[in-house]
């Protein structure tokens, strides 16, 4: 697998993100399936894998993440977030956000940080965490007091890279300003452009960016029609059916250009996103041992420029119809 380089953290350009991996995200599963699936993913060269105290009902993804990586935690790059999952009693703070249920619930404050750095290091049953992120900033505690309490961390080795999600270029700014930050988290792809002003604070600090929904939540992969029961993309506006129906259709030229490459469209898309920047990594996830295996070879094409030119002239012209979560 071919690397790139976050921060001073070096990485699988294509990860894994494990959050598919938890029953009601995309339907059910059982344990057994999703294990078989990280298998995959780290037999098959994602040892980046990423997860969340706030996947699952009580640490699931987490434990489940500990369970796949224990034998083999050497090779593995384990990347988890905080914030979500408050601690019983605690206060907590609107994030709006795009979905049907219209917010999150936030609290990153500073005294909270090693009580959940803890818990994720049980979940995970490892020493330390490699890559640890604030999930969202909260609203109501300044994102530079956050990172004073996760460079407590570092400072007494119960991580080693500090990373946020979901920020603006100014909250990168000053919490870089605070501790170095390794790696920004924001959802890229090709439907959901990153920031500009993001990508030129991360360039010019030196961080590198992971793209989550680097697959648009699976749409980029050309082959959702509709959604099962319980798949938690009901909550999102550009999976309704009329909108999924016109999303399809303006998607077709993306579609048709990897039929002409002989690629798959997820190819494609993690293909493009990778020659973007060299330094973003990305974290695509998927149930299936044969997907995984697909998106990973991903990491192997490179794209002609009259390629890249024409992706960019298809792109111009899909507007996607509805939100995403942010």
């Amino acid at each position: 697998m071919k690397t790139r380089q976050l921060g001073n953290l070096q990485v699988p350009a294509i990860g894994y993100g494990a959050m598919v991996l938890s029953p009601g995200i995309y339907g059910d599963i059982d344990d057994t399936r999703a294990e078989a699936a990280l298998k995959a993913a780290l037999d098959g060269g994602a040892t980046h894998v990423d997860t969340s105290d706030a996947y699952g009902v009580d640490g699931h993804n987490e434990r489940l993440v500990g369970r796949a990586i224990k034998g083999r935690r050497e090779e593995v790059v384990v990347a988890t977030k905080f914030g979500l999952a408050i601690p019983e009693g605690e206060q907590s703070r609107s994030q709006p956000v795009g979905f049907a249920f219209g917010e999150l619930r936030v609290n990153a404050e500073p005294r909270l940080v090693r009580r959940y750095a803890e818990r994720s290091l049980r979940n995970l049953d490892t020493d330390v965490i490699d890559l640890y992120y604030a999930h969202y900033p909260d609203p109501g505690v300044p994102i530079e007091d956050t990172v004073g309490a996760m460079a407590d961390l570092v400072r007494d080795g119960l991580i080693k890279h500090v990373g946020l999600s979901n920020v603006t270029a100014a909250q990168l700014r000053a919490a870089h300003a605070v501790h170095p930050v390794t790696a920004v988290q924001n959802e890229w792809s090709m439907w959901r452009p990153v920031d500009p002003g993001l990508l030129s604070a991360a360039r010019d600090l030196g961080v590198g960016i992971v793209a989550w929904s680097p697959l648009g939540t699976g749409f980029l992969t050309g082959t959702v029609q509709s959604l099962s029961e319980g798949d938690f993309r009901h909550n999102a506006p550009r999976f309704s059916a009329d909108n999924l129906a016109a999303n399809n259709d303006r998607y077709a030229p993306i579609r048709s250009l990897a039929a002409q490459l002989g690629i798959t469209p997820a190819q494609l898309a993690l293909s493009w996103l990778l020659h973007q920047d060299e330094h973003v990594a990305t974290i695509p996830g998927s149930r299936t041992p044969s997907h995984i295996e697909e998106n990973l070879s991903a990491a192997d094409l490179t794209l002609h420029p009259d390629t890249l030119a024409r992706i960019d002239e298809a792109l111009a012209t899909f507007e996607v119809t509805g939100g995403t979560l942010l």
